[in-house]
């Protein structure tokens, strides 16, 4: 409970701070009347991407667990991601959704075995898209994104390294757990050293765990080659739509003489750079991420309404829906166990 309380108070900071820096010396009234004005038909097609990107997840969470012959209903794979997403929106780095995906899963009598596998592809392939386009950006270069990209560069290569770390320990954890285990065990003894645990026996558990969680994993890869590559591309598609907002918000606002894939790149490179960030959805850093690379584009009149429609229907929208389905997806179980009468 109190580590509940000291999550909520820590978003409540965080959010706060966000309020200050991106309205402090603003004319609030008009940046809401400028809003107003939005196009309310692509507004809607935003919404709808968000959805989409949701269902997505679904559809691939669908996918794997036939793969790997356990059967279960769609909508609870909805479910599943609707959970996953709204831990992610609310937690550091996006740690808590799939540890709450699993819970889930194993309440719906989805051996934890399966879940870990299904739930470690989809994490590898999610990172991995956004590391691929890092990279490709980073070391293609070209002239006219990397004007817009240079106030915020130095945090695009620290989050794209630590993008990389993620997806370099996922694929260890996979394709090599006792190197992995070592080198977790030795991280452990130093972080013991510098600040003692309080019961190093707990950590060390829960390493054991973890490695033996994964071990399915790999024997997965290398004999569903054709799925993991289905499950690749549409994780490519998901990413997309979310990124999809800030092109329908740039054409909400009626402007126009920018491309489509300019402004979906642009806004996957504020990915790249506040993904792995320990705060909420990247809460703050997006913000004024946007503000520096959109200015340009959007002009010092509508940088500010057009980062608040596209941050409030990419993450505040997705956080709300997601908030409520969740309830959904516990009532929903609750009522099956009773049901069941277990």
């Amino acid at each position: 409970m109190k580590k509940k309380i000291l999550n909520i108070a820590f978003l409540a900071i965080v959010f706060g701070l966000t309020l200050w820096s991106v309205f402090r010396g603003e004319n609030l009234n008009q940046v809401m009347s400028l809003l107003i004005t939005a196009n309310p038909f692509y507004v809607a097609v935003s919404v709808g991407c968000v959805v989409l990107f949701i269902a997505c997840e679904a559809v691939i969470i669908f996918y794997l667990i036939h793969t790997l012959g356990s059967k279960i209903q769609f909508s609870h794979c909805c479910l599943y991601s609707f959970i996953g997403f709204f831990y992610s929106c609310i937690t550091p780095s996006a740690s808590g959704g799939q540890p709450m995906q699993i819970v889930t899963m194993r309440k719906d009598k989805i051996p934890v075995a399966v879940s870990t596998v299904v739930l470690a592809i989809v994490t590898i392939m999610y990172k991995t898209v956004l590391v691929l386009i890092g990279v490709a950006v980073l070391i293609w270069r070209p002239t006219k994104l990397m004007s817009y990209l240079k106030p915020v560069e130095a945090l695009i290569y620290f989050g794209l390294f630590l993008n990389v770390i993620c997806v370099a320990i996922l694929l260890l954890l996979v394709f090599h757990p006792r190197a992995f285990k070592v080198i977790a065990e030795k991280l452990l003894s130093v972080m013991n050293r510098i600040r003692p645990f309080k019961n190093p026996e707990k950590q060390e558990e829960r390493i054991e765990r973890i490695t033996s969680q994964y071990k399915g994993t790999a024997e997965y890869f290398k004999s569903h080659n054709h799925v993991i590559i289905k499950v690749f591309f549409m994780s490519v598609i998901q990413r997309f739509l979310l990124f999809a907002v800030t092109w329908f918000t740039y054409k909400a606002f009626h402007l126009s003489g920018e491309s489509f894939m300019v402004i979906i790149i642009l806004q996957a490179m504020i990915s790249v750079a506040t993904d792995m960030l320990p705060l909420p959805g990247g809460m703050g850093i997006c913000e004024n991420m946007f503000l520096d690379i959109f200015l340009p584009i959007f002009g010092s009149t509508l940088v500010l309404p057009g980062m608040l429609l596209s941050r409030g229907i990419s993450y505040y929208t997705q956080l709300i829906i997601c908030g409520i389905m969740t309830i959904v997806a516990f009532l929903v179980i609750k009522e099956q166990k009773r049901e069941k009468g277990e």
